[in-house]
């Protein structure tokens, strides 16, 4: 695949074109990963105080107890969505699942440890942990590239 980027001054709108001889499951892939537009925002409550949450400022997601939390540097707030809501809305170069109850932010984690048999150990600025179920195992280590 040849890819070329023509810089025009006078251009107001940025336009993809895309040549090719068939449409073919690369390129019908190529136009979703183009076409796909993540809100940078989610609405998260601590009590009745509504906050605006930042996708770079959620660190990750959880569900328990019947409800989906966000953890931020600025502590826990309530979502109102559901995880595979959440996981559509989220950029997933930077959010992976990592269990049928967590989400987290690739770009938060402190290290991964893989010394655990059959699953793999997440740890967190903050010294939080979180595992990787045994489900998740394989595409964790396929995003690591290990």
């Amino acid at each position: 695949m040849n890819v070329e980027i023509k810089i025009d001054s006078s251009c107001q709108d940025t336009k993809v074109v895309i040549y090719t001889d068939r449409i073919t499951d690369e390129i019908n892939m190529l136009v979703q990963k183009i076409s796909e537009e993540y809100p940078s925002v989610h609405s998260g409550f601590r009590g009745e105080r509504l906050a605006v949450l930042e996708h770079g400022d959620i660190i990750r997601i959880y569900a328990a107890a019947g409800k989906v939390f966000a953890v931020t540097d600025n502590g826990e707030f309530t979502l109102r969505l559901r995880l595979y809501e959440l996981e559509e809305r989220l950029d997933k170069r930077q959010f992976v699942r990592i269990s049928n109850s967590e989400i987290i932010n690739l770009k938060k984690v402190k290290g991964f440890d893989l010394s655990f048999t059959g699953t793999i150990c997440v740890s967190f600025p903050d010294n939080t942990v979180t595992y990787v179920s045994r489900r998740y195992v394989t595409k964790i280590k396929r995003i690591l590239g290990l």
